[in-house]
């Protein structure tokens, strides 16, 4: 494991980026389920994992903080009353997060085909936006002539 906390001890205004990495150490590295991160449009975005057996009502998916949280949670009751000869479809639980950049927003979610979809955009404010400052020329100013004292 390692440490960050020098990051936190010798750099000011890095705390959140300090965090993120520490954070991003202690991930699952587990794979399940397995997902896809892809580009749908200018700043649009979608996460899509697959969680196949999952109905909708077992899944969870909010945002907190900046981290989006997706979590499946198998129903018991329907798991114990099947006895499987061969499993290979895995019906455990599970938690992934992902950590949003600044002014992103989910914008929704469906499960469609096994798949649940996380639709995603960035929005900057306008405030934020790069902007193009015109270069103004000013007109030429007289040059100032020099009066010199009568001798």
């Amino acid at each position: 494991m390692i440490d960050f906390s020098p990051l936190f001890r010798s750099a000011v205004g890095f705390d959140r980026l300090a965090s993120m990495l520490e954070e991003a150490t202690r991930a699952d590295l587990s794979g399940y389920p397995p997902y896809n991160i892809e580009l749908t449009g200018q700043d649009h975005y979608r996460i899509t994992l697959a969680v196949a057996g999952f109905k909708d009502a077992e899944l969870d998916v909010e945002v907190k903080e900046s981290v989006l949280r997706i979590a499946g949670k198998a129903a018991e009751d329907e798991e114990k009353a099947r006895r499987y000869l061969y499993r290979g479809i895995a019906g455990r639980s599970f938690e992934r997060r992902f950590q949003l950049a600044d002014y992103v927003r989910v914008a929704g979610a469906h499960l469609s085909d096994g798949l649940l979809h996380v639709d995603l955009v960035r929005e900057i404010p306008e405030t934020m936006r790069p902007r193009r400052i015109a270069i103004g020329v000013q007109p030429d100013r007289p040059a100032i002539e020099s009066t010199t004292a009568p001798a």
